[in-house]
């Protein structure tokens, strides 16, 4: 390509001299880099979003997300016209050589969601700003597609925890334990998938060192991690979500902070308490205590009516907790339960795989 060079002297006293480019020169520099930069990155917003849409459809079997996914990779592939698309140079692309070992592994179906939410994301912002380069409104087209994405994201990631929040009828509750995490691993070795960590008097930088080490094991295994009590805890190491007591800040309030993506229980000790959690929009309560015990020093048990009650008025996911083990889990079926919360049964078992095993089987007998 030829290029021509306006020179006009400056300053003519120290003899600098100042190169203008013409305009339609610098155009043609700047055009096919702009275009090679729209092609790349339409690609990459298309090929993430399919791997979401993938998951949609297959692992989670969602019209809704999937018809969403579909809806945005068509917007995009309106904007991938021939023109971009012949302006790509793969063998003079230096990016393709470039790697980072991160992107190398996924240890569950969350982290891979969450990379490809956001390489879509990074890509859309990179065509909203080099877009306004090429057409104006595809900059503002991709902005709104932008949003959206974000929104897809927020629904997505709810779902999956909601659903596996359904699926599931364990609970672990941690107590403090010189072998918390060895006990709680050998609980989701054999298929426990909802953690709640608990502690109530550790200092902060102890609390945030044990909620991160069993977030990450919890979900190496794919389970949910919950931290009891404290909101700003459970956002610091990137929680599921949080449980609130009945002393605890409103749920509302938790959900103005934790988004809707995140879930928040609430316990419950009566129907009134319970029909208060649902109608401010808890995702599950906890029902109890239905037999005394050191974990709720002092508070009478709830009893079995109170687990009646839950099974024939409850429109969302609970868990009976309290004093249960693998001597009364019947006993708490029988009255009505499909899910429970334990602490002791786990965390002071000298056998806490076959315990959980034992646990989950009982509750499976049960379902349909």
């Amino acid at each position: 390509m030829s290029q021509s060079f306006d020179i006009t002297p400056l300053n003519a006293s120290n003899n600098r001299v100042v190169l203008m480019v013409e305009p339609n020169s610098q155009k043609a520099q700047i055009q096919p880099a702009v275009y090679r930069i729209l092609d790349a990155n339409l690609d990459r917003s298309r090929e993430g979003l399919r791997i979401i849409e993938e998951w949609c459809r297959f692992g989670l079997n969602n019209a809704q997300l999937v018809g969403e996914c579909k809806y945005l990779r068509q917007e995009l592939a309106h904007w991938h016209t021939a023109e971009l698309r012949a302006a790509r140079d793969t063998p003079g692309d230096p990016g393709t050589e470039l790697t980072h070992p991160q992107e190398e592994q996924r240890s569950t179906i969350g982290a891979l969601l969450q990379a490809n939410f956001c390489r879509v994301q990074e890509a859309m912002r990179v065509l909203e700003e080099y877009g306004k380069l090429y057409r104006p409104d595809m900059g503002r087209a991709l902005k709104q597609m932008r949003y959206r994405v974000y929104t897809l994201e927020t629904s997505l990631m709810g779902y999956q925890r909601h659903q596996l929040l359904w699926r599931s009828h364990l609970y672990l509750v941690t107590a403090p334990a010189e072998n918390l995490l060895p006990q709680v691993e050998a609980a989701l070795k054999a298929g426990l998938s909802l953690v709640q960590y608990r502690e109530k008097t550790a200092d902060d930088y102890i609390r945030v060192e044990r909620a991160t080490r069993l977030r990450e094991l919890c979900h190496s295994y794919g389970a949910l991690f919950i931290v009891n009590d404290r909101v700003d805890l459970a956002l610091a190491v990137d929680a599921d979500g949080v449980h609130l007591g009945q002393q605890d800040m409103p749920i509302a309030m938790a959900r103005q902070l934790l988004g809707h993506q995140r879930l928040i229980g609430r316990s419950t000790t009566n129907p009134e308490e319970m029909q208060k959690a649902i109608a401010e929009g808890a995702d599950y309560i906890g029902v109890g205590p239905v037999y005394e015990t050191p974990t709720k020093a002092n508070k009478p048990a709830a009893g079995l009516q109170y687990v009646t009650y839950a099974a024939q008025h409850s429109s969302i996911p609970w868990f009976a907790i309290g004093g249960i083990d693998t001597n009364n889990i019947n006993d708490v079926i029988a009255a009505g339960a499909e899910r429970v919360a334990v602490v002791r049964a786990i965390i002071q078992a000298e056998q806490p795989t076959l315990v959980t095993q034992y646990l989950i089987s009982q509750l499976h007998h049960i379902q349909p």
